[in-house]
């Protein structure tokens, strides 16, 4: 087992952040040339560069709903035009600001469908991983947005390698990952507490398998451990214990499992 890195996940995340934001306000810049609220979009035929200017000075204030409304707008009135596709783009953006990530993740979808190959298609498939990722919840809920946010990350990493979406879209997969393992030890938990040990054994094992470079990997092992014992398989106990130690010589995990192997399967040798 490769030894395992273990980066502060704070620190990580204010990185995430600060790289996301970037390349965000990068993409609003290179596309354009008051208080929020609710108000409708009434249909009034207006040229398309004075209906775009609009949107983006209702986004510049920070109305963002409208904005998006707005920048819908110049698509259907002026579906042939040039600002039309980039009017779908920083729909999409405006929706993503105003939080509203399903509408967001249908526009970039709609802008990837009309224009495939366009030169802005990095950041469609971006903004989708994105719109995902904001809509992670915590470890005690289901994790379906959490894989759909991994799927679409790894996407754009694998479209775009080179490209700085990728770059932060790898950040933020050792993030999803780190996720995706807690959620596997909490219910390897739950099950340990039920007494469900082999259910257990095999999250836990779930976790060292796929998840062996996030901050969860030593408690799994430690874990297996445990299971292992209860089990009553000792050699598979000090095999995970060892494993441990091989890893994380200094944790508090291996402290606890050594002296629970001492206690429990002194003179056994692993398998």
């Amino acid at each position: 087992m490769v030894n395992i890195l273990r980066a502060s996940r704070t620190s990580k995340s204010k990185a995430v952040m600060a790289g996301s934001m970037a390349a965000l306000t990068l993409f609003v810049s290179a596309c354009s040339s008051g208080p929020s609220g609710n108000e409708d979009v009434a249909y009034v035929a207006r040229d398309v560069e004075s209906l775009y200017n609009e949107a983006k000075r209702r986004l510049d204030r920070g109305n963002t709903v409208f904005a998006a409304a707005l920048f819908d707008e110049v698509e259907r009135q002026h579906p042939y035009s040039p600002w039309a596709r980039r009017a779908q783009l920083m729909s999409a953006f405006s929706y993503y600001v105003a939080r509203d990530y399903n509408k967001s993740i249908q526009s970039s979808q709609r802008f990837l469908s009309i224009h495939p190959g366009n030169k802005d298609a990095p950041y469609a498939y971006y903004l989708i991983a994105l719109s995902y990722y904001e809509q992670i919840s915590d470890v005690h809920r289901d994790q379906k947005i959490t894989e759909q946010a991994r799927t679409a990350l790894r996407e754009v990493n694998r479209r775009f390698p080179q490209s700085e979406y990728a770059a932060d879209a790898r950040l933020k997969l050792d993030l999803v990952a780190d996720h995706l393992a807690g959620k596997e030890m909490e219910i390897g938990r739950y099950y340990q507490r039920s007494g469900r040990w082999l259910a257990a054994q095999l999250r836990f094992q779930n976790v060292v398998d796929e998840y062996d470079t996030t901050s969860h990997a030593p408690e799994a092992l430690y874990r297996l451990t445990e299971s292992s014992l209860a089990l009553g398989v000792r050699a598979e106990a000090v095999k995970y214990a060892a494993v441990l130690g091989a890893n994380y010589p200094g944790s508090e995990w291996y402290e606890k499992a050594f002296k629970l192997v001492d206690k429990h399967a002194n003179g056994v040798t692993a398998s």
